[in-house]
């Protein structure tokens, strides 16, 4: 029973969500107030996508491009990145990592509870960043991510 209404309640916000974005005009939500899964969400994109433009001076090849780029954007890697940033994060940047490594989600067997937290935290940054337009922050912190994953990834 408890399935059905969670069901019926999903398909209400999917219905309500599809509706809105016929709607033009709409602001984004603040960043500051959103879900840091929402901001996890946004930043997962932001970093793969980075990632991948960052391999295609390394190869043509998609498969060699995609093998790659899904060990740099793992939760382990991404873990691994953010325990080295986050010394060098402000206090705004502080507080979302934070909320974001405190978010409930799911966590996958590819990763353990840790890491995976810290990912999503590592995650949420970059959304939060993107939407808070500090472009110039964002690129510095994919930037030494790449980095310190890549350098990870030559030593093991």
């Amino acid at each position: 029973m408890e399935k059905t209404v969670k069901f019926v309640r999903f398909q209400q916000l999917k219905e309500q969500a599809l509706a809105l974005c016929r709607e033009e005009g709409r602001p984004l939500p603040d960043p500051d107030r959103m879900n840091p899964v929402v901001l996890a969400l946004i930043g997962d994109s932001v970093f793969t996508f980075y990632v991948r433009m960052r391999l295609l001076a390394v190869s043509s090849h998609v498969q060699v491009i995609h093998v790659i780029a899904a060990r740099m954007v793992s939760a382990v890697m991404q873990a691994k990145a953010m325990h080295v940033l986050e010394s060098g994060l402000t206090g705004s940047e502080s507080e979302i990592v934070h909320r974001g490594r405190n978010a409930k989600s799911m966590v996958p067997k590819s990763a353990t509870v840790s890491e995976y937290r810290a990912a999503t935290a590592f995650e949420a940054l970059c959304g939060w960043l993107l939407l808070k337009d500090q472009e110039d922050r964002l690129e510095l912190i994919m930037e030494q991510a790449f980095r310190i994953i890549s350098e990870e990834m030559k030593n093991n």
